[in-house]
């Protein structure tokens, strides 16, 4: 059974979710989620600790927690456990999520049949000053399409895809040692990325796949990111010797 401070962040999220708490709105008092839930500060505290780590609310220096405006994802891969939402950037979805034939290679990671489509959810990913960092497009399997109805509008998911998903399948990213798996590669930007990222042809883009698996070892969705050339950076810090 999930402990309180779990239980109580799993209900702040349906209700944001919900629309009972729109954007940029203020959530219930620390004292009023105590004597709602019959617990402690320290509980509560945790519970919204969980909210600010999804990127869900923001704390206002003298007037509580809000629902954050601007929604906050992730760039494709990364998905480490200990990572969270509230390391991400900001996005605009681009276009309506709807179900497509895959590229050969996600399909392949997909592990779908011949015909088979699956829906597609791409979001522009922007930095802080509003410069387009990466394109990213989320497949996934058709069956979690037709369970996870949300999936296929064009609005931000409050709570998150992972946790909406899982809440609407039970189906949750695995623990083995390959249930997360990311591919990364280099080649040409093609002409529609350029124009969505600002880029001039030709130019070099570098390209992550990210596939996720569940606890029974089934794929969950596989994301791919295009990075342009002077914006994709990655820094490594280790021990030698």
């Amino acid at each position: 059974m999930p402990l309180k401070y779990e239980q109580i962040a799993e209900s702040m999220r349906l209700r944001i979710a919900a629309g009972e708490f729109p954007p940029g709105g203020l959530l219930p008092s620390g004292r009023d989620l105590c004597e709602q839930w019959q617990v402690s500060r320290a509980t509560v505290i945790k519970a919204l600790d969980q909210l600010k780590a999804d990127a869900l609310i923001v704390g206002r220096q003298g007037s509580g927690y809000t629902v954050a405006q601007t929604p906050v994802g992730r760039p494709a891969g990364g998905r480490r456990s200990g990572t969270t939402r509230a390391s991400g950037m900001p996005f605009t979805r681009l276009g309506t999520p709807c179900l497509q034939d895959p590229p050969p290679h996600v399909a392949e990671a997909l592990q779908l049949r011949s015909g088979e489509r699956a829906l597609a959810r791409a979001r522009l990913m922007q930095l802080a000053d509003g410069t387009p960092h990466s394109v990213v497009v989320a497949w996934f399997p058709a069956d979690i399409a037709e369970a996870c109805p949300r999936l296929r509008m064009d609005g931000p998911i409050a709570e998150g895809t992972t946790r909406y998903v899982e809440r609407c399948t039970g189906r949750r990213p695995g623990s083995s040692s390959e249930a997360g798996v990311d591919v990364e590669s280099v080649r040409l930007i093609t002409q529609e990325e350029a124009l969505l990222l600002g880029v001039q042809l030709p130019a070099a883009v570098h390209v992550l796949m990210h596939t996720a698996r569940d606890q029974r070892d089934a794929v969950l969705v596989v994301e791919e990111g295009v990075t342009p050339e002077g914006t994709w950076e990655r820094v490594s810090r280790y021990p030698m010797g």
